[in-house]
């Protein structure tokens, strides 16, 4: 007992660990960062392209409206000067009529040229009566069709501000929404490194400091000498034990993680770049990988994990961890790697 406490004391603390599971969380933040600010922008680009669309409609009208209005504006100015000149010519006709009166008076002999002229004058006194009552008829006509436009015009300008005051709040509140869709994530993202952590930690004590057993990056990985014999994916005895240590940890897991947290173990198949004969049971390194990592999780769902907790991925020879052509490198790249991650 005190050599194995010796031999514990001199082992030294291994922080790389922790340094990847920090960069992996920075980097799933920052991912999480960029994917609302897409959002946010796309939502904000169609919002605005809505509210423009409704904005050059208002413009439009109100160019129409406003030439209605300056077209209306010269027709009553017409009518103005219209009525204007009849006026003169009523004051003139009016004059006139006066002067023949007096000459009737002052000469009999005229009287009846005179009386002539008058009656010539008052019928032409009264059609222009009649015409400048029309000029003003229009006149007013005009006026109340000037105010409509007006009354329109302001009506379309009360609604021109009431969609720039909709698209404030609009933008107001995306941006709000975006600040509550960081804050959740980086809540979640930080409470599932939490769990991860305490996950591998747990592994790492139930599974010992096997050498062929090992932490790397935010994966936890298993040689495939561990589970399985060579060119098969059948696990073996020895195998077996290690997965029923890994079932009661992910059991314990489920457990502990909240509900409204959804996880899954993602359990990916690696090979060397050896390739097979092609002659056995298995044709390339895709179906051995692929094969591997469905046996893992069939395993692990017989011995009690809920099978939607659990992921089966194959990745062949083309994920290495080291692309050196050496019998060791390829020894690293024959392997199990399982990841907690989220749905």
């Amino acid at each position: 007992m005190a050599l194995a406490r010796n031999r514990r004391q001199q082992r030294t603390v291994d922080y790389w660990p922790g340094f990847v599971d920090a960069l992996s969380t920075l980097l799933l933040a920052i991912m999480f960062l960029l994917s609302v600010f897409v959002l946010a922008q796309f939502l904000l680009s169609r919002e605005v392209t809505s509210k423009d669309e409704v904005l050059s409609r208002l413009n439009s009208q109100i160019n129409e409206l406003t030439q209605l209005l300056s077209l209306e504006r010269s027709n009553k100015q017409d009518l103005q000067d219209s009525l204007t000149d009849l006026q003169a010519s009523l004051t003139q006709a009016e004059s006139e009529r006066s002067r023949l009166q007096s000459l009737l008076s002052a000469g009999a002999g005229a009287g009846a040229a005179a009386e002539g002229r008058i009656g010539e004058l008052s019928s032409n006194l009264e059609a222009e009566k009649q015409v400048s009552a029309r000029a003003l008829s229009q006149v007013e006509l005009l006026n109340q069709q000037i105010a409509a436009l007006r009354r329109q015009i302001g009506a379309l300008e009360e609604a021109l501000n009431a969609s720039e005051s909709r698209d404030r709040e609009s933008n107001a509140k995306i941006a709000d929404l975006g600040k509550r869709l960081n804050v959740a994530l980086a809540q979640r993202v930080q409470e599932l490194n939490r769990y991860r952590s305490d996950f591998f930690g747990r592994l790492r004590e139930i599974l010992s400091d096997r050498e062929n057993i090992r932490i790397v990056g935010d994966r936890f990985v298993f040689q495939s000498e561990v589970l399985f014999s060579s060119g098969s994916a059948d696990i073996s005895t020895a195998g077996q034990d290690e997965m029923k240590k890994l079932a009661d940890a992910i059991i314990q897991l489920n457990k502990e993680i909240p509900g409204d947290i959804n996880w899954v173990l993602r359990v990916d198949g690696h090979t060397d770049n050896v390739p097979l004969a092609g002659t056995g049971r298995f044709r390339d390194n895709w179906e051995l990988s692929s094969a591997r990592a469905v046996a893992v999780v069939k395993f692990l769902v017989a011995n009690g994990v809920p099978a939607n907790r659990l992921v089966a991925a194959g990745f062949g020879e083309y994920q290495s961890l080291d692309p050196a052509d050496t019998p060791d490198a390829r020894s690293r790249n024959r392997r199990i790697e399982l990841k907690l991650t989220e749905r």
